[in-house]
């Protein structure tokens, strides 16, 4: 065993007075904000969206089903919980047809009272359609209606496709901070 640095950036965003659109959905696709019953959905879907990459070895839980849904519980848990800020997406590709979570977040106030994202995660095969950009409006949204001026996330450097999404939305790069974790050599 030894341990591995992982570069992960934080980025902010000041929310006073900003306008937030919405991007549009595609077909198919909804938003379902939270309720206490979407709790394994939520589960479910971070860890379809998180397994296969690296967040999943800067943070283990993530590529465990077991260890999403305790992240879950434990995010729902917090003292500063904003349901208003957590959100999931559903397609239905038919009326009546069968349902596919594809896309969560979840927002926290923390404990100097800014919003901090959790967890955006999207599944491999629904990417490429703003699902992502609709979860962080919703959830800046969410943070904006609770009275928050000022939001931050964490990203893995590596992850430029999450990066562009952040900037694009109005993210700035706060600072660089390292994650420790224990990996097994072989």
């Amino acid at each position: 065993m030894g341990l591995t640095y992982f570069k992960r950036y934080r980025m902010e965003i000041d929310l006073t007075g900003r306008r937030l659109l919405l991007p549009g959905l595609p077909p198919g696709y909804r938003l379902l904000s939270w309720d206490d019953s979407l709790l394994e959905a939520h589960a479910e879907t971070k860890y379809h969206s998180f397994r296969s990459e690296i967040d999943a070895n800067v943070f283990p839980c993530l590529g465990d089903w077991a260890g999403c849904h305790r992240l879950m519980n434990e995010i729902r848990g917090k003292q500063g919980f904003l349901p208003g800020a957590t959100w999931l997406i559903v397609f239905e590709p038919c009326v009546g047809g069968s349902r596919e979570y594809c896309g969560t977040i979840q927002g926290i106030r923390d404990y100097a009272g800014l919003g901090a994202v959790q967890n955006l995660g999207v599944t491999p095969e629904h990417r490429g359609r703003q699902l992502g950009s609709c979860l962080l409006v919703k959830a800046l949204d969410g943070f904006q209606k609770a009275g928050i001026r000022r939001a931050f996330l964490e990203v893995t450097a590596q992850n430029d496709g999450a990066i562009r999404l952040y900037q694009r939305l109005g993210f700035t790069k706060a600072r660089t901070v390292y994650k420790a974790v224990e990996v097994a050599y072989s």
